[in-house]
């Protein structure tokens, strides 16, 4: 918050400063090194966090139903949260709030068709060449063509490159090689040692970077504010954090009620009312994973909660059910798109979708690593990167209300698991209970 307020401040001092173009990009040195570092520790997130650790760690054996009835909680909840953000982002246009009408971008290049777009992000998903898909993904390109029978010029689809990161098809690989090592038990311990290890190490590289991040975010603002016309900029601005809470706001008090209600039979908003300590904690430390105790008292004591199904589901969820994260980056996206002045056709908006539950499944649990997930989803939708520092001036707010929304549905989804696995839970409770135990300690 000192950072964002003390950027802002600047770049409204230093617009009484005639400053040049080379002046502001000097200014912005130390917000594009936080940029560069974000950006270089995408692929390594991406391979031992996000899928390989994450997946390969899931004891299908041990959890059976539970486990899978958590995983498609988690992974429908997600979609319908990136589905509300896109929703929202297309029908109110906050990025578009103080103009007439969009124009084209005059650097895009020839606009490709909704098939063809669709069928690129279908080639992009399973990548020919893995090394490749490090630094270029695939992308059609048009030709004219003449033929015999007609003088008419043919626009003829074709292969072509984009140098950027491939990073929906190193998803599906890291996902696919997650679950067979997940599926090989003992024989893959030494990788899966190898990748949580990785993960480790890359975990406590973004929390240094979290600690830069304040300076880079500064002076990120400070360039932003100097550059644009900051009256157009800021109706911008509250029309895209008044889209997210409204998206976040829908998301906690009629979707995950409904889901409840309709699997439980129980007043949800009653539930609610009991996890307000939970809530309160996840508003206050902006982090799901330091709510996390707080999150398993409510729930064992508050609820009586099996603990076989708060100790399995729980720390998972502070990690994978990231549903205000998906509808954040969503809306977050879509607005850069059009403050760009750029119209994403339907494959986009169905890549969108994917890509950001994704990126938002196995994030961080901790304040402010959002960053790293939304730069992510930046790249991987050719949106440009330097428009982050935009997010970041609302994003302090924004950051702990999705929080408490990805804690509202962990808490959901136990009671909806545990509903569902009543015979299961009953039949498997003297020889589960030791395996969860060593999960949690895990």
């Amino acid at each position: 918050m000192v950072a964002v307020a003390s950027g802002i401040g600047l770049g409204f001092a230093l617009r009484y400063v005639n400053m040049s173009a080379k002046d502001v990009r000097y200014l912005t040195f130390p917000g594009e090194l936080l940029m560069r570092i974000l950006q270089m520790l995408v692929l390594p997130l991406i391979i031992s966090n996000f899928f390989i650790s994450g997946m390969s760690s899931v004891d299908r054996t041990a959890h059976g139903k539970i486990g899978l009835r958590a995983f498609i909680y988690y992974m429908v909840t997600t979609l319908i949260a990136a589905f509300t953000g896109i929703a929202l982002a297309v029908l109110m246009k906050p990025g578009n709030s103080s103009r007439t009408a969009s124009v084209s971008s005059s650097g895009n290049a020839e606009a490709v068709q909704i098939v063809d777009s669709f069928l690129d992000l279908i080639r992009n998903m399973i990548p020919s060449n893995l090394v490749e898909a490090c630094f270029r993904k695939y992308k059609t390109v048009y030709s004219r063509s003449v033929t015999a029978s007609s003088e008419k010029n043919d626009t003829v689809p074709g292969p072509g490159t984009l140098d950027e990161v491939n990073i929906l098809g190193l998803l599906v690989f890291s996902v696919a090689f997650g679950l067979v090592l997940g599926k090989m038990e003992n024989e893959a311990k030494p990788l899966r040692d190898f990748f949580d290890c990785l993960n480790k190490a890359i975990m406590h590289l973004v929390n240094v970077v979290i600690w830069y991040s304040p300076v880079g975010i500064l002076f990120l603002l400070a360039g932003q504010i100097v550059k644009v016309d900051t009256g157009e900029r800021g109706r911008e601005v509250a029309m895209y954090a008044l889209t997210v809470t409204a998206g976040l706001l829908i998301h906690s008090l009629i979707t995950l009620p409904l889901i409840y209600f309709m699997v439980t039979r129980k007043n949800p908003f009653r539930f609610m009312l009991s996890l307000l300590q939970a809530l309160a904690a996840a508003f206050g430390t902006s982090s799901s994973s330091a709510t996390l105790p707080v999150t398993l008292y409510c729930m064992e004591e508050n609820h009586n909660m099996d603990k076989q199904v708060t100790r399995f589901m729980l720390p998972i969820g502070a990690t994978m059910n990231m549903d205000g994260a998906a509808l954040y980056e969503a809306v977050a996206a879509l607005f850069i798109a059009q403050i760009n002045n750029m119209e994403f056709n339907l494959g986009q908006i169905i890549a969108l979708s994917l890509v950001v539950t994704a990126a938002s499944t196995g994030a961080a649990g901790i304040p402010q690593a959002g960053m790293v997930s939304m730069l992510i989803v930046l790249e991987s939708t050719g949106l440009p990167t330097e428009d982050i520092s935009l997010l970041m001036i609302v994003d302090w707010i924004l950051d702990r209300l999705r929080t408490t929304t990805n804690v509202l549905g962990d808490c959901v989804g136990v009671s909806v698991v545990q509903h569902l696995s009543t015979h299961e839970l009953q039949r498997s409770r003297p020889a589960y209970i030791s395996t969860v135990e060593e999960s949690y300690q895990f």
